[in-house]
């Protein structure tokens, strides 16, 4: 028996600077549709040959230039809802790290902006990243 399911398998990285008492996100802006122009958190598809946490690394280096290892990266949670991409069933898993400070970033790859957010003024947001945000904060 062959099963096909069309599901894809994303990955999002919640990264925190806690810096002068400030706490700070780490946010992208998208260059694609869905949500093209929207803010948004690092992340994308993986590829059939990776670990989940690699294609985070991967996603995160592609797009903001941040460079982190497995061991800064916690598994925070997937996240599975049917209508959280309007383009196909995805499910994401969701990487944590709190960095000391502000690294230096760089949008490239789908990546149209990257930069730091204080915390208390948060751009609106695509997909389902206030609630992976939320869920972050309890994590931390």
């Amino acid at each position: 028996m062959s099963i096909s399911q069309p599901i894809n398998i994303t990955v999002d990285a919640v990264i925190f600077s806690k810096e002068n008492q400030e706490l700070n996100l780490l946010l992208i802006k998208r260059k694609n549709e869905p949500f093209k122009n929207h803010w948004a958190l690092p992340g994308g598809f993986v590829n059939a040959d990776e670990l989940v946490v690699k294609a985070c690394q991967r996603e995160l280096k592609e797009e903001t230039h941040l460079d982190l290892n497995s061991d800064q990266m916690k598994f925070l949670g997937y996240y599975d809802k049917q209508d959280r991409d309007p383009r196909s069933r995805t499910i994401t898993f969701a990487f944590l790290a709190v960095i000391d400070y502000k690294i230096k970033v760089e949008a490239d790859d789908d990546a149209g902006e990257a930069r730091w957010f204080n915390f208390q003024d948060l751009p609106e947001l695509a997909f389902d990243h206030y609630e992976i945000i939320e869920d972050a904060l309890k994590f931390k």
